[in-house]
């Protein structure tokens, strides 16, 4: 008897826990804000708060500018001191002025102890013009599509020739890997909270860098650099194989890769870095990955077996990248956005620089001769 006493005493304990916990919970009013305001130079807009429920008291809300582009960040837009949620409400609306191109991080503070407005910011974003950014985003998609594309001619002239004799095996296994360890950096920085958190307390005033469009683009690359391998298993190879150089500089990176898992396993450094050096595993890739194809193109004097198409669209998706870039850094008067992610800025230029090399060796230098069939002279009848 004493034990089910026990029992019951331990189960109302248990119960009153969870109703004090439901109703600290249910207390707890959660503000709602937009992550980021676009706005156009010289315009203006509403802005509107929204609560989860409404408000027992008044709540003040205040702007605490954490970050300026500009070292006045009235310059860049001018904001309401403060707002007020007003009892039984749950929402507010304020209006904004922009005036020069630019951005402005807030984060938001409230003198009502029931609201939780903790770590909430808002990113105004003023851009010289909506057109431009519209077309930025148009470019963005046309590039990722060409990038994504470019893959596919060199398997379409594999299959069609049953052969991969001119196509470099060392490019293949530093592609291979380059995209690997680009993958895991895009995985990383959008599917895992811990090291997205992580990315927002050391960048408070920035934005995740890595898109949907990021994930899919290196994974789907990984794909169709494993359809390659396997080609290169079936088809003809002219007895190629990677050399040890392109061994050794493999097994410099996957080394660096593995002892910096080591070290953020043994909280040396953070997730993030650990992310941040496989992010620098693809860009020193990029660095040397096309010179093997371009020294075997010199040897034989010939592209044969190297898709021009391939070199077309990845030319193409390169030069639509910077345009991006530069587009994207005039129209937030940011030019920083240039360099702010390395490895979509390594992509692209020493991409455009290497397809620049191969269509000057396809189009000039090693360029096929038209062969004539030799035609005797016809008998006059």
């Amino acid at each position: 008897m004493s034990g089910l006493g026990l029992a019951k005493r331990w189960l109302s304990t248990q119960l009153l826990l969870l109703w004090m916990l439901t109703n600290i919970s249910e207390s707890r009013v959660h503000l709602y804000v937009p992550d980021a305001v676009t706005l156009e130079e010289y315009s203006k807009a509403n802005i509107t708060f929204t609560s989860s429920s409404p408000v027992n008291q008044s709540a003040v809300i205040q702007f605490n500018i954490t970050h300026s582009s500009k070292e006045n960040y009235s310059s860049v837009i001018t904001l309401p001191e403060q707002v007020l949620l007003a009892v039984d409400t749950t929402s507010v609306t304020f209006n904004v002025t922009a005036h020069d191109a630019g951005q402005v991080t807030t984060h938001l503070l409230s003198n009502n102890t029931d609201l939780n407005s903790m770590s909430i910011r808002i990113r105004f974003i003023i851009v010289h013009s909506r057109v431009l950014a519209v077309i930025s985003q148009v470019i963005g998609w046309i590039y990722f599509v060409a990038w994504s594309v470019s893959f596919y001619p060199q398997v379409w002239e594999n299959w069609k020739r049953k052969s991969v004799v001119g196509l470099n095996f060392d490019f293949l296994a530093l592609n291979l890997t380059g995209f690997i360890a680009y993958s895991v950096f895009n995985i990383g920085l959008f599917w895992v909270p811990y090291v997205k958190e992580e990315f927002l307390k050391r960048n408070p005033n920035g934005i995740n860098p890595v898109n949907a469009n990021d994930v899919f683009f290196s994974l789907h690359a990984v794909l169709l650099c494993l359809v390659y391998v396997s080609q290169a298993a079936v088809y003809e190879r002219g007895g190629q194989k990677v050399s040890w150089m392109a061994l050794f500089l493999l097994l410099i990176g996957w080394t660096f890769a593995l002892v910096s898992l080591f070290l953020a396993v043994a909280k040396q450094i953070s997730w993030l870095d650990y992310l941040y050096y496989f992010s620098y595993i693809k860009l020193a890739v990029t660095l040397i990955k096309y010179v093997p194809q371009a020294y075997m193109n010199y040897r034989r004097q010939s592209t044969e077996g190297w898709s021009i198409g391939n070199v077309l669209l990845d030319f193409t998706g390169g030069i639509l990248s910077i345009l991006q870039m530069i587009l994207q850094s005039y129209n937030n008067d940011e030019w920083r956005l240039i360099f702010g992610d390395p490895t979509k800025f390594g992509l692209g230029l020493f991409s455009v620089v290497f397809d620049i090399l191969f269509m000057t060796q396809h189009y000039c230098l090693y360029r096929q001769t038209v062969q004539y069939e030799a035609v005797s002279d016809q008998q006059e009848d």
